[in-house]
């Protein structure tokens, strides 16, 4: 049930705010690329900004899954809101795409994503690397779908009026979307607890604690959390804390603003119609690529996960600035394998490298800044291609070049990372605390 639970949300953050991205906008309906890329960004600033004044007091939220369920409500009213208002209402339709952005980001990487990390501490790579399968099948079915309907609604403008026919195309186009992730949230309300030992399940399915060992040890760790050594201030003082945050940051980044502009990347080497069918290899790359990921993040750990990430994203923009469709496709390829796995990583390196009492803490400082990355990354891809775009032009080639830089920063980040100088600095913080000291994190890969 957690599983489908959020799935289903990260499958409203594809449908709500990267679907008006790559479907809508570039319909010329509802504004322009750049505008909706830059409402995009400014909804996700403001979510980031929401979610670090939140590390404050994390520990102290008495139930993370009461916040994700009004998250999870506030998401679905304001996807409504895209579904209706029609372009003549332009601005009023900008505004709630903004606060979409706000709640449905909040909803499906913050809220969840602490109750993944305190579901499964030892085997959330697994876990997530199944639940992101959501983004490439999400992202495959708009563009098998939705962009069909919606492009034969914008057809008939001239038949039934601007106002009815993006009504009409909103309403078809998302409804799926809509219904799928409303019974995700009916789910998360009736069947999913703030923790395991809540509803007679146990962390990681482990069996072999009692029932009351596993509850004593829950009760614990709430009460710790109260009183975590790793607060924000301690937190973004660790010089591993960035090294891990930052490529984390880019591989969304690129995911994400590549996945919001392929209408106009794929177009642009002539490969229109075969778009459906390019959609859907991303989407098999990506469903195999966040299962094998998220399988090493378990069994190699999470620092070796993201580094063959990393290195993907390399390989994928250098292999892109070769001017031909082969390429592009290889490019869009090896850019599906890391695109699901991208989003497993903030729960992954919170829960492997820090303790389960400082988690939530760390977590609420590590998703949201890597999510500044994410925020920007539409605008980036955007800006870089400018209003022409051409496979032959420097636009197109300066992008994929700025990808596999980037790919290059991350991967050296990764090699800085030291999961024994997580150990040495906490060591200090607990000891300075009064608390005591153990071997919990050695070994931590």
């Amino acid at each position: 049930m957690l599983v489908l639970y959020q799935a289903t949300a990260f499958l409203s953050m594809v449908a709500f705010t990267n679907y008006p991205l790559n479907i809508m906008a570039e319909s010329g309906m509802y504004g322009n690329p750049t505008t909706v890329s830059t409402i995009y960004t400014i909804g996700y600033l403001i979510g980031i900004v929401l979610q670090l004044i939140m590390t404050g007091f994390i520990g102290k939220i008495k139930s993370i899954k009461k916040l994700g369920v009004i998250l999870g409500i506030l998401t679905l009213v304001f996807a409504l809101g895209i579904m209706l208002i029609p372009p003549t209402m332009l601005v009023l339709w900008l505004i709630i795409f903004c606060i979409e952005c706000v709640v449905s980001s909040t909803y499906c990487t913050f809220s969840i994503g602490i109750l993944v990390g305190q579901w499964f501490p030892t085997r959330k790579g697994t876990v997530m690397g199944v639940t992101t399968i959501a983004f490439p099948i999400g992202n495959a079915v708009i563009g098998l779908f939705a962009s069909s309907f919606f492009g034969k609604f914008v057809a008939n403008i001239a038949t039934v009026g601007p106002e009815m026919s993006a009504r009409n195309a909103g309403l078809v186009s998302f409804i799926p979307f809509y219904l799928i992730v409303l019974a995700g949230l009916i789910i998360g309300i009736i069947f999913i607890k703030d923790y395991p030992e809540q509803c007679g399940a146990y962390r990681d399915n482990d069996k072999n604690l009692t029932p009351e060992i596993a509850n004593q040890m829950m009760l614990e760790e709430i009460e710790n959390k109260k009183t975590t050594v790793w607060h924000l201030k301690n937190t973004l003082k660790s010089r591993d804390f960035w090294f891990v945050t930052i490529p984390m940051g880019l591989l969304l980044m690129f995911a994400v603003g590549m996945m919001t502009q392929t209408n106009a990347i794929i177009n642009a080497f002539g490969l229109g119609d075969s778009y459906q069918l390019i959609m859907m290899g991303i989407a098999a790359m990506g469903v195999i690529g966040s299962w094998a990921l998220g399988v090493l993040d378990t069994k190699l750990g999470t620092r070796t996960a993201i580094i063959i990430s990393t290195i993907l994203m390399a390989v994928s923009g250098f292999v892109g600035m070769i001017r031909v469709p082969a390429c592009l496709i290889i490019s869009l390829a090896l850019l599906g394998l890391f695109m699901g796995a991208s989003s497993n990583f903030t729960v992954s390196a919170a829960a492997q490298y820090w303790r389960r009492e400082d988690f939530p803490s760390v977590f609420a400082a590590v998703n949201p800044i890597a999510n500044i990355f994410n925020a920007a990354g539409p605008m980036v891809i955007t800006m870089l291609l400018g209003n022409t775009v051409d496979a032959e032009s420097l636009n197109t080639v300066t992008m994929f070049l700025v990808i596999g830089i980037a790919g290059i920063v991350a991967t050296a980040l990764m090699f800085l990372f030291k999961p024994a100088h997580v150990k040495e600095v906490d060591d200090i913080y607990r000891k300075a605390a009064g608390k005591p000291l153990d071997d919990v994190l050695v070994g931590r890969k």
